[in-house]
C-alpha cells in the first residue's frame, strides 16, 4: 500500500472532541489487518490522563495503545510522540517521546515558556517547535507499515490554534494525508458542523479534506440520506459511511469522564451474577482521576456492579471501595476529606470491609505525603489506613512489572512519582522467592502502584472471592471471563462497524492514493 515510497495513510479528525475519531481510527486499524494489512495508529499529540507504559518504558496514550493491540501490533512511543497531562485547569505535564520533559502552562505551551523541569527545555518551549519530531515519528512508521491510520485532536478548525498545530491540518499537510472528519449526530447540528469544520479551513487543508463519517446514529439511514446529498452538493464531498450507536463498546477513553452534575460517571450495566449475589463496587471519582480503566476489568466481570461516586452515603452498600489513580494525589487527598469520604474510608477500614488504593489511591491510604513535586505542598498527612510514607521523586517510574499475588501471576504496570517506604504490614506483590515487589496490605485494606493488575484473570477472581467472602456475599466469580478476550470482542465489534457502515471502497482508495484533486473550495476559510 505504498504511496510514492512510503506507507499509504489516513487521517481522522473530528467536528469536536469526542465526536469518534478514537472509535473509528481503532475500527479502521481493525478492519485492515483483518484483510492482511500491516497496520499502525498514530496521534501527533494527545491530552490524556489515562495513559499506558510500552515494553521499552514509554508512557502513551491509552488511547493509542487500545488502537494498538486493534492493529495486532506492539504498542510505541512513536505512535503518540507528544502526550499532555493535565494537573489543572491551566498545566499539563509534558510527556515527549514517552518521558516527562517538563509541566507547562497553556499559554506556555502554545505561546512560548519553557519547561520547568531543572535543565530540561522543551524544544525552546513552543508547540509548533515539536512538530518536527512529530512528522518524524510518523515517517518512521510509513516506513515500517503498509498504512498508518493517523487521529486527530479536538477540531481541526480551531482557528486560535492552527499556527501552532502540531495533531490536526498541519500533520495532514506535511505528510500529505487524505482526512476523513467524524461527527456525532447523537449531539445535533452534525450538517452544520461538517460544512462550518470545511469553511474554516484554509483552501490548502480544505484540498486534504476527502469526507465525512456520520457516528452514533440512530433510527432508518433512509431518512437522514436527503441531507447526506445536499451536504454533498454544498461541499463537493460524500459521506463515507454512517455509523450505528452502539452500547457496550468498553474502548479506553482519552480525554477523561464525562461526569454528571452530581458526579456519578461511567456507571456500568448489571450482567446476571454467576453466584446468587451481585457484588457492588464503589470508585471514588476523585479530581484528575488518572487510569479509571484500572475498575473495566471489574465491571467485565458478570455480577460485579460498578458505579463512580462522590458522597460517603454511597460507600454505605458497596462491598468493595477502589480510590483510584489521579495525576493530583494531594488536591484528591484534600478532596476526600471535605466531601466526608475520608471518614468514611477510615470507618471501612474499622470494620475490616474492603477497600483498595491504586497508584495515587495507594498513596491517599499511606502516613504521610511528601510532595515538593506535584503539588509542592510539602509534607501532608495521610488517611493513615496502611503503613506507608510516600516521597515525591523528580525522575517519574515507568515500568512493566510481574509477581505473585494472592499466589496467582498478575502483570501491571506504574506510573508515578510516588516512592513508597513500606513500613509494616504484608507486601501486596511479590517475586517468586517471597521477595515484596509492591503494595501494602493490612487487614481489608490494599494498596498498589501497579496498574492494569486486575486485567489478571487468575489474581482478579481470587481477589473478587476474597471480598466477597469478607464482605458475606454469596458472590462467585464466572470460572471462564477472559478480560482479555473480552476486550479482542470489542475492537473486532469497532471492525465490524467499519465494515459493516463505512465505504471501505472508497477508504481504501484514500489510504493508497490520497486525496482526489479537484475539491472544491468552501468559504470564506481560514481568517
Amino acid at each position: 500500500m505504498s504511496r510514492g515510497g512510503r506507507a499509504g495513510g489516513l487521517l481522522i479528525a473530528g467536528t469536536t472532541s469526542d465526536a469518534g475519531k478514537s472509535v473509528v481510527t481503532a475500527g479502521i486499524c481493525r478492519w485492515l489487518v483483518r484483510r492482511g494489512v500491516k497496520v499502525a495508529p498514530f496521534k501527533g499529540q494527545n491530552m490524556s490522563l489515562n495513559s499506558f507504559v510500552t515494553r521499552e518504558g514509554a508512557e502513551i496514550g491509552r488511547a493509542q495503545a487500545m488502537q494498538a493491540q486493534a492493529a495486532r501490533v506492539e504498542p510505541t512511543a512513536l505512535m503518540n510522540p507528544v502526550l499532555l497531562k493535565p494537573g489543572g485547569d491551566r498545566s499539563s505535564q509534558v510527556v515527549l517521546m514517552g518521558r516527562p520533559v517538563g509541566e507547562m502552562s497553556a499559554r506556555g505551551y502554545f505561546g512560548g515558556a519553557r519547561g520547568t523541569s531543572p535543565g530540561k527545555p522543551l524544544h525552546g518551549g513552543r508547540r509548533e517547535s515539536l512538530l518536527g519530531p512529530v512528522l518524524e515519528c510518523l515517517e518512521r512508521l510509513r516506513g515500517t507499515y503498509d498504512a498508518v491510520i493517523c487521529e486527530g485532536a479536538g477540531s481541526p478548525a480551531e482557528i486560535n490554534l492552527r499556527r501552532t498545530d502540531i495533531v490536526n491540518m498541519a500533520v495532514a499537510r506535511a505528510a500529505r494525508l487524505p482526512v476523513v472528519v467524524v461527527g456525532d449526530i447523537d449531539r445535533g447540528g452534525v450538517f452544520a458542523s461538517f460544512f462550518g469544520t470545511t469553511a474554516l479551513l484554509s483552501p490548502e487543508d480544505q484540498e486534504l479534506i476527502a469526507g465525512y463519517l456520520v457516528n452514533k446514529f440512530r433510527g432508518d439511514v433512509s431518512l437522514l440520506e436527503p441531507g447526506l446529498e445536499m451536504l454533498r452538493g454544498l461541499t463537493g464531498r460524500s459521506t463515507l459511511g454512517v455509523l450505528p450507536f452502539r452500547h457496550g463498546l468498553g474502548i479506553d477513553e482519552e480525554d477523561g469522564l464525562r461526569v454528571s452534575a452530581r458526579g456519578a460517571v461511567r456507571e456500568s450495566p448489571a450482567t446476571p451474577p454467576y453466584g446468587e449475589d451481585v457484588l457492588r463496587v464503589a470508585v471514588c471519582a476523585v479530581p484528575l482521576m488518572s487510569n479509571f480503566t484500572d475498575v473495566d476489568a471489574l465491571a467485565a466481570e458478570p455480577g460485579v456492579v460498578v458505579r463512580f461516586v462522590d458522597r460517603p452515603e454511597e460507600l454505605a452498600d458497596a462491598d468493595l471501595v477502589v480510590v483510584p489513580g489521579t495525576r493530583g494525589t494531594v488536591k484528591a487527598l484534600a478532596w476526600l476529606r471535605e466531601r466526608g469520604l475520608a471518614d468514611a474510608l477510615a470507618r471501612r477500614a474499622a470494620e475490616g470491609r474492603p477497600v483498595l488504593g491504586i497508584c495515587g489511591g495507594y498513596q491517599i491510604l499511606g502516613e504521610r505525603i511528601d510532595d515538593e513535586v506535584e503539588s509542592r505542598a510539602g509534607t501532608v498527612a495521610g488517611l493513615g489506613l496502611l503503613p506507608v510514607r510516600v516521597r515525591f521523586a523528580h525522575e517519574k517510574t515507568l515500568a512493566r512489572p510481574a509477581g505473585l499475588a494472592l499466589g496467582e501471576a498478575v502483570e501491571g504496570y506504574e506510573i508515578h512519582h510516588g516512592v513508597a517506604e513500606v513500613r509494616g504490614g504484608d507486601a501486596f506483590v511479590s517475586d517468586a522467592d517471597g521477595r515484596a515487589l509492591d503494595g501494602c496490605r493490612v487487614g481489608a485494606v490494599t494498596g498498589t502502584h501497579w496498574h492494569g493488575a486486575l486485567e489478571s484473570d487468575a489474581f482478579r477472581r481470587r481477589f473478587l472471592t476474597e471480598v466477597a467472602r469478607t464482605a458475606g456475599r454469596r458472590f462467585v466469580p464466572a470460572p471462564g471471563t477472559s478480560f482479555g478476550a473480552l476486550r479482542e470482542e470489542q475492537l473486532d465489534l469497532l471492525g465490524d462497524l467499519i465494515e459493516e457502515h463505512a465505504d471501505t471502497d472508497a477508504l481504501m482508495r484514500l489510504i493508497e492514493e490520497g486525496a482526489p484533486a479537484g475539491l472544491p473550495f468552501i468559504p470564506p476559510g481560514a481568517p
